[in-house]
């Protein structure tokens, strides 16, 4: 069987700050270091020999994977990194404290900005610190590239074809691969995996710093078997 790992970062400093953080590269926590640390102890337990890893641009899952690749004793391996791995675009809520967003917008647009899999949340600014366009790391990305505010379905529709084009002739070809991402680009690839449909994928957790180490027949993209090396933390996992 060919093995590959998704593991979501770390706890970052806007998860316990409760805050919307897309596009926002913040740093983990301790706590965030710690899970990091553990992923790859858990995996090095696994005892598979990968090939190869991906990341986002974003230091929070490149950290993460550097710690796991530590861990796993393989700092060695091919890493790369790229935007389209990236967390959603919480677009004009990015930065926000997430409660102070349900008391001034209510209960119910919030969880419609954030869970429904087609309404994105207000668009970003120019003028904003947080739009992409000021992040160097984009220099070189077309601007009508750069999202300003995703919806889980806009966010599928840029992370997806990365996955088919660039990490899904890698899989078929037998290579073990990990990759460190986000809570939404790892619903994405999840939902591609397990055939997840739309209505159901938004409701899909993925803990932080735990990997999801799936089996995939080999010469396929069909998954055969899928858990979380942490059973503690771990979440329920669609059908296979």
């Amino acid at each position: 069987m060919t093995k590959l790992a998704l593991i979501r970062h770390g706890q970052s400093e806007w998860n316990l700050q409760n805050r919307f953080t897309g596009w926002v590269d913040v740093d983990l926590t301790d706590k965030g270091v710690a899970e990091a640390q553990l992923s790859g102890e858990l995996l090095a337990a696994e005892d598979v020999e990968f090939d190869a890893a991906y990341a986002s641009v974003q230091k929070r899952a490149i950290k993460t994977l550097w710690l796991t690749l530590e861990a796993l004793d393989r700092m060695y391996l091919p890493v790369t990194k790229n935007w389209q791995l990236n967390e959603r675009h919480y677009g004009g809520l990015t930065g926000l404290n997430k409660q102070e967003t349900r008391d001034k917008h209510g209960d119910e647009q919030v969880h419609i900005w954030r869970r429904s899999f087609d309404t994105p949340p207000p668009q970003i600014t120019t003028d904003s610190e947080y739009h992409p366009i000021h992040d160097p790391r984009y220099k070189n990305v077309p601007k009508d590239k750069l999202p300003t505010g995703e919806s889980l379905k806009i966010t599928l529709d840029r992370v997806l074809p990365y996955f088919d084009a660039q990490i899904v002739p890698r899989i078929k070809a037998g290579e073990n691969l990990i990759i460190a991402a986000h809570g939404n680009s790892l619903r994405a690839l999840v939902k591609s995996l397990f055939k997840v449909a739309d209505a159901d994928i938004p409701g899909i957790e993925i803990p932080t710093g735990n990997p999801l180490l799936i089996d995939i027949k080999e010469g396929t993209l069909d998954v055969t078997a899928a858990r979380y090396l942490n059973a503690e933390r771990a979440k329920e996992l669609p059908s296979i």
